[in-house]
């Protein structure tokens, strides 16, 4: 069985194709969802986020997302801290996600597959590219923010063709090039290519 990565920047799209490849019967770990779901129920991680960051990180036993958000989309060296809290559970929960999956191949969906040096265990990576004016827009209506904090979250992001050079598979997402098509190409390369493994 291949494991697959698939990442982009904030408002590439990686979501709307992981769900394509859902629809096509492949198994999709969303690695952000997990985060988020270990940050508010794994007690280690709870504890060592409330060290790091003050007990405001919670409130009524769940996670602070605004507080957290503003301090780490703000502060490299604070987003590197919460990356090396979070990061080794939400890789060894994916590891354990995929050794019970049975399907040709398996798609890991997060947005720091580089960030987190998750690649190594992964057989390829599949990247979603957006221009900026489009990812912005989806994001401003997405979360209902300025284009301003849009624009804080990208410039605290790997650039862009940085993150699509370090890529082995390019989905494009800015309307340009219909975007089932260019998933099922894929697909169908992944199972014939899982086949030979």
């Amino acid at each position: 069985m291949l494991k697959v990565g698939l990442t982009g920047g904030i408002g590439s799209g990686k979501s709307t194709v992981a769900s394509i490849f859902e629809v096509l019967s492949i198994p999709v770990y969303y690695a952000d969802k997990s985060a988020q779901k270990l940050m508010n129920e794994d007690e280690s991680i709870i504890s060592s986020v409330i060290a790091a960051f003050g007990k405001e990180s919670y409130k009524e036993g769940h996670l602070n997302k605004d507080y957290i958000s503003e301090i780490i989309f703000n502060n490299k060296e604070k987003r590197q801290l919460m990356n090396s809290i979070v990061h080794p559970a939400t890789i060894a929960a994916a590891h354990k996600w995929m050794s019970k999956q049975s399907s040709p191949y398996v798609i890991k969906e997060a947005a720091l597959i580089f960030e987190s040096h998750s690649e190594k265990e992964l057989d390829y990576v599949i990247g979603v590219k957006a221009s900026e004016e489009n990812r912005i827009s989806r994001v401003m209506e997405r979360d209902y923010i300025s284009k301003q904090e849009v624009q804080s979250r990208i410039n605290g992001q790997m650039n862009e063709e940085e993150k699509m050079n370090k890529c082995d598979f390019i989905i494009t997402n800015d309307e340009t090039a219909l975007l089932i098509p260019q998933v099922m190409a894929l697909h169908n390369k992944l199972i014939s290519l899982a086949i030979k493994k």
